[in-house]
Parts: structure tokens; sequence; C-alpha cells
């Protein structure tokens, strides 16, 4: 948490806390609006609930969610990611990696430049390998990387040689990456995925924080493969993980 907090004058633009009047978006952590952000990235309302062992995940923004997208450039190297990302303390081998990996998020990432959903058609037409447009969700694992620009985040990398502890559903980059499959769901200004995770235990304790970022794939597609180039807002404005589950 300590390496997170290091971080924030590098990489925040700050979105505040504040209450939102007359907000129908119920607990959780209200942001303030901020004008120099674009809508569709500009959080107001960030919360998580539980029911069972599955966690819905919430965001809202002051546009709407979900409708602007990378422009596709022709090639991976170099092409941007856009993401709704929720932050978490969730230990990283709670969803198959190793322990302690990083900092683990969960993500709602488009990018039309390549895909990294090897096991889902998301947009229906027959083949699994060209829909990386539309909408869809990952853990990703998260920690600085200065090769990012100084102080900023990467995907964490899996070095050459190496047979780190994987998901199942890992799609074979060679990153800290998941592809589990979880369908995020957006209408007009909000975007919900639910997640389902092993026991009700894993997600007890449940901390976390909204955050909207562009992410790039390295030039040379090489480590560090994904950086944090971009953090658009921050709901606590200070990602200290304020969000409490069913709070």
């Amino acid at each position: 948490m300590k390496a997170i907090c290091t971080l924030l004058p590098l990489l925040l633009i700050s979105g505040g806390i504040a209450a939102h009047s007359g907000d129908k978006h119920q607990g959780g952590i209200h942001s303030q609006s901020q004008p120099n952000t674009t809508a569709e990235f500009d959080i107001v309302h960030t919360r998580v609930t539980t029911e069972g062992r599955i966690a819905t995940f919430h965001m809202a923004v002051s546009g709407k969610a979900g409708k602007n997208k990378p422009t596709a450039t022709g090639k991976t190297a170099g092409s941007d990611v856009f993401s709704y990302v929720w932050p978490t303390n969730i230990d990283s081998y709670e969803v198959g990696f190793e322990r302690n990996a990083g900092i683990l998020a969960l993500a709602i990432t488009s990018h039309p430049d390549f895909d990294d959903t090897p096991l889902y058609d998301e947009n229906g037409d027959g083949s699994t390998e060209n829909d990386g447009d539309v909408w869809h969700s990952h853990w990703v694992v998260l920690k600085p990387n200065d090769a990012c620009g100084k102080g900023a985040l990467a995907v964490v990398d899996i070095p050459e040689g190496t047979k780190p502890r994987l998901p199942k559903t890992w799609p074979g980059f060679p990153i800290l990456l998941d592809s589990p499959g979880w369908d995020p769901t957006f209408h007009n200004e909000s975007v919900n995925i639910k997640v389902a995770f092993d026991t009700p235990q894993a997600i007890q304790a449940l901390k976390f924080d909204g955050v909207t970022a562009g992410l790039r794939v390295n030039e040379s597609v090489h480590a560090p493969l994904l950086c944090v180039v971009n953090v658009m807002d921050v709901a606590s404005g200070d990602l200290s993980l304020p969000g409490r589950v069913n709070r």
C-alpha cells in the first residue's frame, strides 16, 4: 500500500472526495466531478457490494460510460488501452497468481489493435481473435516500473524462463494478466460487473478504489509490455483504497 501512495504526485489527476448531492448512487466512494476530465472517464461514484461469493463492482461517471474507445492504429506495438479499474487489497493468490505478486486490480478494457481474450467471442461473429475493442474484463497485477516513466505503474511482466502460478484463464501474454470472461454491463452513466470468488471469505475485508486510465503497449512489445501512461481520474483523489465492501 505504501508503494501506491508514493506514486500519487506523478500519477494522479485528483478526483477528490465529496458528497454528490441528489445522487441516486448509494454508499461507496462519492467523488466530485472534474470539469477538465473527459466526462466518460470522470468518476462520480464507486462501489462494491457482495451477495455470498459474488461481488458486484460498480462505477459511475458524469458522462456516458463506455462511449469512448481508443482509435485503432493497425498494430499492437504502441497501441492504446482505455480502462475502468478497481484497485483492491485482495491478495493476488485469490484469483490464481502467486501470493502478494503486486496490486491486484479488476479492469474493464477496450483496445482495438489486439485481442487478449482467446477463450471468448465477445462480438459474436464466430472468431475469438478480433474483438479486443469490445469492453471486457481482466484481473491485472500492477507494480511501479520506472521504465514506463518515473513513478509509473505497469502490469507485472513474467521474466523469460520463469513459470509463476497463473490463473486457468491466463491468455498467454507474458504478463500477470487474466481474462476471466466476466461480462461488464453499461447503462447510461454506469458500468457494473459481477465477479465470482471461490469463497465469501476472499472478499469480506475488501478495500477498493476507482480509477479511469489509459495504458499503452510498449513500442518494442517487450518488458515492460503494458504501462499505465495516463491516469484520467481517481475516485478517492489519493488512491488510498477508502472503499469498503457493502458500505
